[in-house]
């Protein structure tokens, strides 16, 4: 009996044992896997921390060329076309005629204006002497009225003339064809003749919104083209859209550019180049600023709390190996990853080397 019981207990005894082991053989991978995952996270890195520099503000673009003033001369009614008077590429003075249309019904309107000239005179005598009533003379005063605006608004629709100095960019119509008000010009709108002002000319340039509150009335800016070597332009900011477009973040500003030596011509492509004065920015080696394949969002890691931290930034001016960098979320002291970010995802632990 004594025996039995000793057998027993050496059996529960060795289970025991049995257990424990098989749990510490199960315990010990689970540390070394959690051992293993804290060291590959540490991912090394490099890191300056951030601090503003002052530089010279100067924003680059290209753009084209446009007439400061655009005009496709019409008539207000169809007609027959009388007489041209110009021809592509002739240069125009503000009220010099452009196209005659037929006069026809302008000679009738002339003849009956001068027709109720005579009667309103008679009938200031007769309303004078008493011999007349005032309404008479109400009623015949507006029918000359109508007639005399009539033929004023035809004199100016059948001889119509150059709106400002220019050059005539378009010819539509020859003498004695018809114009019937249809299309005409690339632009789908209808015309005679088209005027250009070319001197002045005018540039739109597509500015991004964070120059919004840098540029002016009055701010200067180079203009440069490739065909005129060595040849330097001035423009002239005179309106700046009051308006964000929300799809390319940029806002037009419109230049005033004087035509030096009538060397430039609408359509020409030429580069702007605006100062904009000393700005305090960040500027980071351009090897830490990362690009999102596939798009055009560029952005920095950050070190906080011992994770990267992922941040979307503008890019600016470029110097050498050194980019401007715009953010509203990076602040002075701000420790950057400068190097190894190229391995980084968001909230990878990083660890920094000296």
């Amino acid at each position: 009996m004594r025996y039995t019981k000793t057998i027993s207990a050496i059996l529960v005894s060795g289970l025991i044992l049995s257990s424990c082991s098989s749990n510490g053989k199960k315990e010990a991978p689970a540390v070394n896997a959690i051992s293993n995952a804290a060291k590959k996270a540490a991912i090394p890195v490099k890191v300056m921390t951030l601090a503003k520099t002052k530089i010279a503000r100067t924003i680059d673009y290209t753009a084209t060329i446009l007439p400061f003033e655009e005009v496709n001369m019409a008539p207000s009614i169809p007609g027959r076309i009388e007489k041209i008077y110009v021809e592509i590429g002739d240069r125009v003075n503000k009220e010099d005629n452009l196209f005659l249309m037929d006069r026809t019904q302008l000679y009738q309107q002339k003849v009956q204006l001068a027709s109720l000239a005579k009667d309103l005179s008679r009938l200031d005598t007769l309303l004078k002497s008493g011999s007349a009533k005032q309404q008479q003379y109400d009623q015949l005063k507006t029918q000359y009225d109508v007639t005399r605006t009539n033929v004023e608004f035809m004199e100016a629709n059948t001889l119509l003339k150059a709106p400002f100095n220019g050059v005539v960019t378009g010819k539509y119509f020859e003498d004695g064809e018809m114009y019937s008000g249809t299309p005409t010009t690339t632009t789908g709108r209808s015309a005679v003749v088209t005027v250009m002002q070319v001197n002045p000319l005018k540039v739109n340039v597509s500015i991004t919104e964070q120059y919004f509150p840098l540029i002016k009335r009055g701010l200067k800016a180079g203009i440069t083209s490739d065909i005129y070597k060595g040849e330097n332009f001035t423009g002239t900011v005179y309106r700046v859209a009051p308006t964000i477009n929300s799809a390319t973040r940029s806002f037009i500003t419109e230049l005033e550019v004087p035509n030096k030596n009538d060397l430039l011509r609408p359509g020409m492509f030429v580069r702007v180049s605006m100062d904009l004065g000393e700005v305090e920015t960040f500027v980071v080696p351009a090897s830490s600023v990362l690009v999102q394949e596939g798009t055009n969002i560029r952005y920095v890691f950050v070190y906080e709390n011992g994770l990267a931290k992922r941040i979307e930034v503008l890019i600016g001016k470029r110097f050498d190996d050194q980019l401007e960098i715009i953010s509203e979320t990076l602040k002075d002291g701000v420790t950057l990853v400068t190097d190894g970010q190229s391995k980084l995802i968001n909230n990878d632990r990083i660890g920094i080397e000296n």
